[in-house]
């Protein structure tokens, strides 16, 4: 985006805020940000990270300020959007305002879930005002308030953040119909370390073809942040006061998933989880990442989700440490970038990411030819959720992720296809799943969780597998398999539902 004509000169110096509440809890990191520019003006920004929604590009001569609609990545720094955002503001002298919009419900999402983000966010606002920029809470879906919002406030430009999902794809779309033609609107994305429509122009069939190409975009793209800086053109208006508690009155969700006590929402919280990781268990990642004994794993998956911690900081700080753990740093590599990132990159071009017809060819065919198969139990949605079935271990993986919001990697892919094992169809089985993972997952509603189902019923990288019933060509795990993993008993007896929560 760029002003049309006549630019006023810029501030010779912007001056980063060390935030008073050490919000990242790291002076190393902050100084880091400091020794890539002091703002991002100065910074040399990557455009390949942007890509224009509108058709103009002009910012107007009237323009009052620059507008941030902050979405997936709720985070104020190592935020690429959010530095966008700054930049056009900084570079037009005008105010940056971040905005919000809060919707009723979102898929399966529960107060759990909405708890967790409404935090987040509320840390978010506490650092804009720090930083000199209005933050702004807006009650109801994004087109149907900022249109409104933007004509109000004399918006110049509109910045917003990226997802691959198809109901945040269409908000932004529904946004771009209803925005005025001289707002220049742009998206940047903030969530992955290479943007998701520079990885690959096309659907990655797994991660050995998309592996390469992430690795060679890397050094171009995994780089240290600039600083979201003290704004120095304050909103000629405050952003009107927020009633955080009263904000909950608008949700239409299900408030019997409870909070989880294990995860304190927030970027202060995640940064926290981060610097234990790799002071405690970064050491054993390589090897006991798969045991769900163990505690080995980052556990940095709902503030990754939320965006309340960027994947790329994670990324710079874990390589802090390749000469002590090379293996771990490049098994947490390969999970955190080049897995997650083929997750995204799946769900961008498939729209079908949730659906059994999203799976390929072959794996729809074998499926259906075993689709009347005999089951050896069949257990209804509410037996599954409950944790009632006759397979303890199934059970302590399903109550795991009831009561913490998470379960451990190695078992989600068990989990799933024992939900195939038993319910009356790969369709059937696949809704379940979803359901199941959303509605308790603190990470749910994510690629990697529908990816994650997809691949575990449907195989997709699967073939070779000998045929058997019901799964045809797909994988098989069975509990014999993981008994020969992990001391499965003491798993089962950690939560079992007679052990105390």
């Amino acid at each position: 985006m760029r002003r049309a004509r006549g630019k006023r000169k810029a501030e010779a110096t912007e001056v980063p805020c060390v935030n008073r509440r050490r919000t990242e809890g790291d002076e190393a990191i902050q100084e880091a940000r400091r020794r890539a520019a002091p703002s991002v003006r100065e910074f040399k920004y990557n455009k390949k990270r942007v890509r224009l929604v509108s058709q103009g590009s002009d910012l107007k001569d009237d323009a009052r300020c620059i507008l941030y609609w902050m979405c997936r990545d709720q985070r104020v720094q190592d935020n690429w959007a959010f530095l966008y955002a700054q930049r056009l503001a900084l570079k037009q002298e005008l105010p940056l305002h971040v905005c919000f919009c809060l919707v009723p419900k979102f898929l399966e999402a529960t107060i759990r879930h909405y708890r967790f983000m409404l935090r987040g966010l509320q840390e978010v606002a506490e650092e804009c005002a720090e930083l000199n920029i209005s933050f702004h809470l807006l009650l109801g879906y994004a087109k149907d308030v900022l249109p409104t919002f933007v004509t109000e406030h004399g918006v110049g430009g509109l910045v917003t953040d990226f997802s691959p999902l198809r109901l945040p794809r269409q908000w932004v779309e529904d946004v771009r119909e209803r925005l005025p033609e001289d707002v220049p609107f742009a998206q940047v994305d903030a969530h992955n370390i290479v943007p998701c429509w520079v990885a690959s122009p096309k659907q990655e069939y797994s991660a050995r073809t998309i592996r390469g190409k992430i690795h060679a975009q890397l050094p171009e793209f995994l780089t240290e942040f600039p600083p979201v800086v003290r704004h120095p053109h304050p909103p000629s208006c405050p952003a009107e006061p927020i009633a955080w508690e009263a904000c909950y009155s608008s949700l239409q969700v299900d408030h019997t998933v409870k909070e989880v006590e294990w995860a304190t929402p927030g970027t202060a919280a995640g940064m926290a989880v981060l610097k234990s990781f790799i002071a405690e268990r970064l050491k054993s990642f390589s090897s006991h990442r798969n045991d769900p004994n163990k505690a080995a794993l980052s556990n940095l998956s709902p503030w990754l989700h939320f965006g309340q911690v960027s994947t790329q900081r994670a990324i710079l700080e874990v390589q802090k440490q390749r000469r002590s753990y090379k293996d771990s740093v490049d098994a947490f590599v390969e999970e955190a970038v080049v897995r997650r990132e083929l997750a995204e990159n799946f769900c961008y071009y498939n729209e079908n990411y949730d659906s059994v017809q999203g799976a390929y060819d072959w794996a729809q065919t074998t499926l259906k030819v075993h689709a009347k198969d005999k089951r050896p139990y069949l257990y209804s949605l509410q037996e599954l959720e409950q944790g009632t079935t006759h397979d303890p271990l199934w059970n302590a993986a399903q109550l795991q992720m009831v009561r913490e919001g998470k379960m451990h990697g190695f078992l989600r892919m068990y989990w799933a296809k024992k939900i195939l094992e038993w319910t009356h169809s790969p369709e059937e089985a696949l809704q379940f799943a979803i359901y199941l993972n959303d509605r308790n997952e603190l990470d749910g509603r994510d690629p990697n969780g529908y990816v994650g189902c997809l691949w575990s019923i449907c195989g997709i990288h699967d073939q070779g597998w000998a045929e058997r019933p019901i799964f045809g060509k797909i994988r098989y795990m069975n509990y014999a398999g993981c008994k020969r993993k992990f001391d499965v008993e003491q798993f089962e007896r950690r939560y079992s539902p007679t052990h105390s929560q």
